[in-house]
């Protein structure tokens, strides 16, 4: 594919999200999200194989489904209000089809299979525009129709997302099915907590992309696509697998690094709501996700045996650039929870 259609694909991805950011029509939102999911196939099939094929093919057909659903609210809502700009509505036939279509395009639960494979056969920059740009539009919307969304389907969906988020990564061994299930689980935490304060959903989406990025740069770099790869990297280049490790486990939500902060928020939140079975049922889900990030840390830095070996030493002469580059953004990732009443004030 050559320069000048890619910077065409990629500029109208970037334009279709922020038409939606910046809209309050829901007829421009809806086109903002169409340029978002048309030009995002043809990134997915950058390198034409039959799995790249399918996995455009289920997003696609995934993503028209849920724009008819969003079409058909947008509609009703006109009809209803005689407007299109967004209202507050107390439909609920309007309010349970919005939100169905909006977890549909997230990839939450029970709509949550495609975003696995989309995500395994798809290579790791396709995947990791999916599981990070791809979500800030239908999060938006969420966020502005949040006094009005469905809460009942919202709890439903979010607790799936995070138990079958975790539940699903315990056995895999796939670098991008992990990152996947971790895409879910992450966005049941979002939206648990989207009806009663919407800008710690905004924060929590902040810190899973900052966390999310390095970790898909690291395994593009060192062309990790399973835990065997990754435990090769350890003998090779330590550093890259210590920036790694960090980063899933604050992932994972393990204090006191960076991952740690949304879910405490989060947790705070529903306390002073009242709310205690939901944060109870949200902490035990969250174990799981940390399990398999311990689990695979285990695997790959704590199974070797001693070595003498001058070979295993040889990182110490390399001048890695990706590191350098990448080892900023970790640190903010991983080390900024002290900044987190600063980062929650300014959302």
């Amino acid at each position: 594919m050559n320069i000048v259609l890619m910077t065409t694909i990629y500029t109208t991805l970037a334009m279709g999200t922020l038409i939606t950011l910046i809209s309050s029509h829901w007829l421009l939102m809806w086109v903002g999200l169409e340029l978002s999911m048309l030009s995002m196939i043809p990134i997915l099939m950058n390198k034409t194989n039959p799995r790249s094929t399918e996995a455009a093919t289920k997003y696609f057909l995934t993503q028209a489904t849920a724009s008819m659903l969003l079409l058909l609210a947008t509609i009703m809502t006109m009809i209803y209000s005689g407007q299109w700009s967004i209202i507050y509505t107390n439909n609920q036939t309007i309010t349970f089809t919005l939100t169905l279509s909006l977890i549909m395009k997230l990839g939450l639960a029970p709509f949550h299979l495609w975003v696995t494979e989309v995500t395994q056969g798809t290579p790791l920059l396709q995947g990791m525009i999916l599981l990070t740009w791809q979500k800030i539009a239908p999060l938006s919307i969420l966020i502005q129709i949040s006094p009005t969304i469905n809460t009942h389907l919202i709890l439903t969906s979010a607790l799936l997302s995070a138990l079958l988020g975790g539940w699903g990564g315990l056995n895999q061994t796939q670098l991008r099915k992990i990152l996947a299930y971790s895409s879910i689980a992450h966005m049941g935490w979002m939206l648990v907590v989207i009806n009663s304060n919407p800008s710690i959903s905004l924060f929590n989406l902040i810190i899973y992309i900052t966390l999310t990025i390095p970790l898909f740069i690291m395994f593009y770099t060192n062309n990790n696509l399973c835990t065997l790869s990754l435990s090769h990297v350890w003998s090779t280049t330590p550093p890259i697998i210590i920036i790694i490790l960090m980063n899933l486990l604050s992932l994972g939500g393990l204090p006191p690094l960076m991952g740690f902060s949304p879910k405490w928020t989060i947790i705070q939140e529903l306390m002073k709501n009242n709310n205690i079975m939901i944060p109870t049922l949200m902490t035990m889900m969250a174990l799981l996700n940390l399990y398999f990030y311990l689990r695979l840390m285990y695997s790959t830095t704590l199974t070797l045996f001693p070595s003498t070996n001058n070979t295993k030493t040889k990182w110490h002469f390399h001048n890695n650039k990706t590191t350098m580059i990448v080892s900023p953004l970790t640190t903010l990732s991983t080390m900024a929870l002290p900044l987190t009443p600063l980062l929650i004030t300014l959302n």
